[in-house]
């Protein structure tokens, strides 16, 4: 599948240049990193979108669409999936951020089996060094404070396109402040589908793809 454009320039440059040579403090940074990456990305959405807002009173889903998408990318890119390659330079700087992204991981890996039974090396055994099932539950942990971060540029009143707020289907509603579940002032629910309004990240990046072209 080919990149959108919209991939061609996901700003994850500071995620390139994290350190990994101080262990703890790179483990613990991941996550600020990832909402960096993920603010600045929201940020660009939505400098790029509003003109074109303007210009065509396009409606306020779009805008959160978009965010989706590129959360998304994001998540593809923590968790080891992302297709995306572009030129020789980007791939370089791609393999890269991969390698990174191993190295902290790693470590995490390392601290959780310190003083612990074998269920965690079990479930988090190594993958030649790729710590998938690690990097798919650190995603999963940590996906509403990305999607908080990604969205923190979009306004009160651009919605999310599907009703997904709320554990029951039948009475859900529509994410509609900042793409946000909740009204901003009332505490959101411990339910995954009462935190973030979106499940591309749970659709093979190649589909999300098609889609977005189509």
């Amino acid at each position: 599948a080919c990149a959108p454009f919209r991939r061609l320039h996901l700003c994850n440059k500071n995620m390139e240049n994290m350190d990994t040579n101080n262990d703890g403090k790179a483990k613990h940074d991941l996550l600020a990193e990832v909402c960096m990456a993920a603010k600045y990305e929201g940020d660009l959405i939505k400098t790029r979108y509003t003109p074109y807002q303007q210009k065509y009173d396009d409606s306020p889903s779009q805008i959160c669409t978009m965010l989706a998408r590129s959360f998304a990318d994001i998540g593809d890119i923590v968790r080891g999936r992302d297709l995306f390659y572009g030129n020789t330079q980007e791939k370089e700087k791609r393999k890269q951020l991969e390698k990174n992204l191993k190295t902290i991981f790693k470590n995490i890996y390392k601290e959780l089996k310190n003083g612990k039974t074998n269920g965690v090396k079990t479930r988090y055994k190594d993958d030649g060094g790729d710590y998938f099932q690690l990097r798919e539950d650190w995603w999963t942990a940590n996906r509403a404070t990305i999607w908080e971060a990604i969205t923190c540029a979009a306004k009160v009143g651009d919605t999310y396109f599907r009703a997904t707020c709320g554990s029951n289907e039948n009475s859900a509603t529509q994410a509609s402040h900042q793409c946000r579940c909740g009204d901003g002032k009332s505490k959101v629910g411990t339910n995954d589908t009462n935190q973030v309004p979106t499940y591309f990240d749970y659709v093979p990046q190649y589909l999300r793809w098609f889609e977005e072209w189509a």
